[in-house]
């Protein structure tokens, strides 16, 4: 699927998981649940879960690094930036032909559009935060958190499709 035909798909799951309501209690709940099932496929990742600039989840798990730290930092500064997940702001960028770490203009050491962050949305808030995995290929990032948010959302009754 190239870059445009995937930006519809990435604004659809946008839209779709979003949180009825969310604390501290709630980032704690979601980023355990996160935490156990990458510890579950043994995935060698780090997770956070930002409201704001505010950390209110963060664990590593064996393999991942501090340059996982790194990546979570730049690509959750994406989701702050543009309202977006980290991948479709890639995503859109070259599917208009360009390059986020140069068309931006934004220092690549404090942005990156790649896969992995995810917009932490409340109704009738909008963007709060973000969620944000780093370890894996960024597909792989971003597709993991969207199943796991996905699960949980389903499973606290704030998701009925």
């Amino acid at each position: 699927m190239s870059d445009d035909e995937q930006l519809s798909t990435l604004l659809a799951q946008e839209q779709r998981l979003v949180f009825a309501r969310f604390d501290e209690h709630t980032a704690w709940d979601l980023g355990s649940a996160l935490r156990s099932a990458a510890d579950a496929e043994r995935l060698p990742v780090a997770i956070t879960i930002r409201r704001g600039r505010q950390q209110l989840f963060h664990t590593a798990l064996p393999g991942a690094s501090a340059d996982n730290d790194g990546w979570l930092e730049r690509k959750a500064a994406v989701v702050d930036r543009y309202g977006h997940s980290s991948y479709y702001v890639g995503c859109l960028f070259r599917a208009g032909g360009g390059d986020f770490d140069t068309d931006s203009r934004l220092d690549t050491a404090l942005f990156a559009a790649h896969g992995g962050a995810f917009p932490l949305t409340v109704a009738g808030s909008g963007c709060i935060g973000s969620i944000a995995v780093s370890g894996l290929p960024q597909v792989d990032d971003h597709r993991f958190v969207v199943t796991h948010l996905e699960h949980y959302l389903r499973r606290s009754g704030q998701l009925s499709d």
